[in-house]
């Protein structure tokens, strides 16, 4: 991104594939809600799990999405989904104890368990399981397991038997499941199952970053277990005292904003598209095609053996930014590519236009 931007800065254009978050801003009902909420008076801080109002309301959303009854108590809203799991992993796991992630997997995963003295375990995942973790492997030897479907950096999902393989698996073994539901709502076919559809024995994590495009707003949600929710009210008091109360405020109405963002996900639909006939066209073929998200990875280690330096070249050449995958995967991710389709449609056209003439040269 900051190569990007220097490039940007210097007055070339550039078709930025590489930022994971919408083109788009906060739902226009969403920031009417904060002005109105701004001159009616002071914003101060709020009870620790949230506004009552939200809680209640993120609750009614697992009946609609999933036809689930869910307890408004047992929602716990956070400053982003960055502080769900800072909470989720503080509340069940002890220094030293072995977490499973997959990998490719979002890079935060493991530092933030690493900054909590919890030492991650990568789980290498394959095409042929669709980049997901298996109950196979799990072992007894790990306190935990976090899942991500969709996932980023590949958008691919867990269908339900698979989900509650993985939960049932996880649950025998006595290992606590942390589910990553932060792209539930962008999704192609089928939709994403939460780990709640399976277990109320679960941490589930989700944000108003993606679908709700409010990243800047750092507000997401986590759902936990009945027993848990004053261990976890007790963490909120003392590392974040509470989300805060404009973005409270914003995502209340961002919830009702259906009709909005739902145009959004139809525009990454229309984007998905583009891509997934456009990158083979430019040599990028060895993908797995996106469930949901609005992401594409690709293996590029027949291309090379160096990834960043492979984008630092499309950069130069091209003037499109995409993502090294070093980060989402340390062993292997050497010899693959992110591209994210979260920009314009006019801009996936003409970044793919490009890539294609770069890969004719």
């Amino acid at each position: 991104m900051e190569a990007a931007g220097a490039g940007g800065g210097g007055g070339r254009s550039i078709i930025h594939m590489e930022v994971g978050q919408p083109g788009t801003p906060a739902p226009a009902a969403a920031r009417e809600a904060v002005a109105r909420a701004m001159a009616a008076g002071p914003l101060g801080y709020t009870v620790s799990l949230g506004l009552p109002a939200l809680r209640a309301r993120i609750a009614r959303l697992y009946r609609d999405w999933y036809g689930l009854d869910l307890d408004p108590g047992r929602v716990v809203v956070t400053a982003g989904s960055s502080a769900g799991f800072i909470l989720a992993f503080a509340s069940l796991f002890d220094r030293g104890e072995r977490v499973a992630i997959g990998e490719p997997g979002y890079p935060s995963y493991r530092n933030i368990l690493r900054a909590l003295d919890l030492v991650p375990v990568g789980i290498g995942t394959g095409p042929e399981a669709r980049f997901q973790p298996e109950p196979g492997d799990l072992g007894a030897d790990l306190a935990g397991v976090l899942v991500a479907s969709p996932a980023n950096p590949t958008g691919t999902m867990l269908a339900r038997p698979d989900l509650a393989a993985l939960v049932g698996r996880a649950q025998e073994l006595g290992v606590a499941v942390v589910s990553d539901e932060i792209y539930h709502g962008i999704q192609y076919g089928a939709r994403a199952v939460s780990a709640l559809e399976i277990s109320d024995e679960v941490y589930v994590i989700n944000s108003f970053s993606k679908y709700f495009s409010m990243t800047g707003w750092r507000v997401g949600w986590m759902v936990v277990p009945e027993a848990h929710v004053r261990r976890v009210e007790r963490l909120v008091q003392n590392l974040f005292i509470c989300a805060p109360h404009a973005s409270q405020v914003a995502a209340l109405a961002a919830l009702d904003a259906t009709e909005e963002l739902e145009g959004n996900l139809a525009v990454y639909r229309a984007n998905r598209a583009l891509m997934l006939e456009g990158l083979p066209k430019a040599g990028f073929d060895r993908i797995a095609p996106p469930d949901g998200a609005f992401y594409v990875y690709a293996d590029v280690s027949d291309m090379t053996g160096d990834s960043r330096e492979l984008c630092a070249q499309i950069l130069r050449q091209a003037g499109v930014a995409v993502t090294p995958g070093l980060d989402f995967d340390p062993r292997r991710g050497s010899g693959t590519l992110r591209f994210s389709y979260a920009g314009s449609t006019e801009d996936i056209a003409e970044g793919l236009r490009r890539l294609q003439a770069w890969a004719g040269r």
